[in-house]
């Protein structure tokens, strides 16, 4: 079993800052890439920006510049630091971790549960 909590999304004012975490816990070898997405409403989940196992990161060009992903291995946790946020960065925010189990031969992708993140104008 393995289980990721999402946590840091809320209600903020355009030109604003947040934080998300997303801490993966369970039966884990090993973990591979993390990720973040962002569904808004009547829109398409998308993708906001990942990071790999050797820190390689990659942006959606929506939030290059303002946003940036982070890892810290010994807590198996992903971060989302979002600065100079705007209305259209409202959505349902999900991690997505892919994760090699004891036992496993090949990672899976594994979804949070979603934090939304409002930004008003």
């Amino acid at each position: 079993q393995v289980q990721l909590v999402e946590s840091g999304g809320g209600l903020v004012q355009a030109g604003g800052s947040l934080r998300l975490s997303c801490a993966a816990s369970g039966s884990i070898f090993r973990i591979n890439a993390m990720g973040w997405y962002r569904q808004a409403p009547g829109k398409q989940r998308e993708l906001v920006a990942y990071i790999t196992s050797g820190s390689s990161t990659n942006y959606a060009d929506s939030v290059k510049g303002r946003f940036t992903i982070s890892r810290d291995n010994a807590k198996n946790t992903v971060y989302l630091q979002m600065n100079s946020l705007k209305p259209e960065d409202t959505a349902v925010y999900y991690c997505n971790v892919n994760i090699l189990r004891a036992g496993d031969y090949v990672g899976m992708n594994y979804w949070g549960k979603g934090t939304l993140v409002t930004v008003s104008s």
